[in-house]
């Protein structure tokens, strides 16, 4: 089945941007009105999903700003295990918040909000006649994909073993949104990417399903930091990503509920 596909290449972000936008961050104790700031890291994939819900995570809390620093979330654990100041991780795997967490960065147990499985991205009109995963075992297409130690590159390591298919990819990218920008611009012949960035793409590139795969469906926890600076913002927009307003704009979006 072929669909419609988005692609704004998010840059990995960087402790720079994060301290950046950590400035008025204490709410009110006692269960006064949230304000301040409330800095979130979060997948690559989530970038369109999460922008909407700020905006009506901002209309209900009119003191609030939520920052985002979306990139690859391996590099996003990576930058909290060093100490970059965030309030909430909301990470494409559980292993990257695993990470996390055995830093004693995290506090409580992370829920997992949505899932998210691939999808064959290909540029518009399909040049390259791609009509499935085997094609990513062929040296003539062009092909992009995630590098294996973010989750959309671990999660094609599975498929692919799953199908029994070597792929000969001609490049490896940071996270899922420079993948889908190489089939965007016409670069690659063919990339694993998200089906969720398929369809936010609409119709700059067109996605083919395949049925491998339902072999590695992508978890995605979220959870409040140990040294959020906004621990109460923190605690409402976790509250909020798992509400049913969230879900609703998760499920337009493609994402499958846990």
């Amino acid at each position: 089945m072929i669909r419609g596909l988005s692609a704004a290449a998010v840059a990995a972000v960087t402790a720079l941007t994060v301290v950046g936008c950590s400035d008025d961050q204490a709410a009110p104790a006692g269960g006064g009105k949230l304000g301040g700031t409330v800095t979130v890291f979060a997948a690559a994939s989530l970038t369109e999903t999460f922008t909407e819900l700020s905006k009506q995570f901002e209309a209900a809390h009119p003191g609030v700003r939520v920052v985002y620093s979306f990139g690859a979330s391996s590099a996003l654990a990576e930058q909290i295990s060093q100490g970059a100041p965030a309030d909430v991780f909301a990470a494409a795997a559980p292993k990257n918040m695993q990470q996390v967490r055995d830093k004693g960065e995290v506090t409580g147990a992370p829920s997992t909000f949505v899932r998210n499985r691939l999808e064959i991205a290909v540029p518009k009109g399909n040049p390259g006649r791609i009509t499935g995963l085997a094609d990513f075992g062929k040296a003539e297409p062009k092909l992009a994909l995630c590098a294996e130690q973010v989750p959309c590159g671990a999660a094609a390591k599975t498929v692919f073993a799953a199908a029994g298919v070597t792929p000969q990819p001609d490049t490896r990218e940071a996270d899922v949104k420079a993948v889908l920008t190489k089939v965007k611009l016409g670069e690659v012949d063919a990339a694993l990417v998200y089906r969720t960035d398929v369809l936010a793409a609409g119709a700059q590139v067109e996605g083919i399903d395949f049925a491998e795969a339902a072999e590695a469906i992508n978890d995605y926890p979220i959870a409040r930091l140990a040294h959020a600076p906004n621990s109460a913002a923190a605690v409402a927009f976790v509250d909020f990503v798992q509400s049913e307003q969230a879900r609703a704009v998760f499920a337009e979006a493609g994402f499958d509920a846990p």
